[in-house]
């Protein structure tokens, strides 16, 4: 775990690695990422790839009241934040993965959600949800319960995802922040 660049050797060898969760009981929100990059699995973290907006997303929308870096996101806990992802695996992207990697990865983490039952759950990612749970949906809050939780689906924070900059990103993730865990 490393605050610094993995090396290109660094990156290639942490393909399959894994992150630990970071999460707890009675967590406002838990979001699940997809997957974690190469670059994450490397130096540790979670969303740690350069570019990514996941820290900056949280922080605009008041969810925390700094910008948490990604070797800090242990700290996340102090916010009642926790985060998790839907495969554990890392890979170069996410397009690697198959479907069925995705509905057993649906299956952990609603054994997660039910063990540390987080007010909400935020899966980021539109199509990577649709696909996990053979539901169809949109952004925003969905019908579904995972326990106790009320699932929302947020859109991915990568940089890659130029469909949603990081203005759109933070209000809604502060709508998430704001709600109440009703729907």
């Amino acid at each position: 775990m490393t605050t610094s660049r993995p090396t290109r050797e660094q990156l290639q060898a942490a393909a399959g690695h894994t992150i630990p969760d970071v999460v707890a009981p009675g967590l406002r929100v838990l979001f699940c990422g997809i997957n974690p990059s190469l670059y994450s699995a490397a130096v540790g973290h979670h969303f740690a790839r350069p570019g990514n907006r996941f820290y900056p997303a949280l922080h605009a929308a008041g969810l925390t009241d700094r910008l948490i870096r990604p070797y800090e996101d242990r700290e996340l806990l102090l916010y009642g934040l926790g985060v998790t992802n839907l495969v554990a695996r890392a890979t170069a992207t996410a397009a690697e993965l198959s479907p069925e990697e995705l509905l057993a990865g649906w299956a952990s983490v609603r054994a997660l959600v039910e063990r540390y039952a987080p007010a909400r759950l935020a899966v980021l990612g539109v199509q990577s949800y649709r696909v996990a749970t053979g539901r169809a949906a949109g952004v925003g809050p969905q019908a579904e319960r995972v326990g106790a939780a009320q699932v929302w689906v947020l859109p991915n924070p990568s940089g890659l995802n130029a469909h949603y900059q990081l203005p759109a990103l933070a209000r809604l993730y502060g709508q998430l922040g704001a709600t109440n865990g009703s729907t």
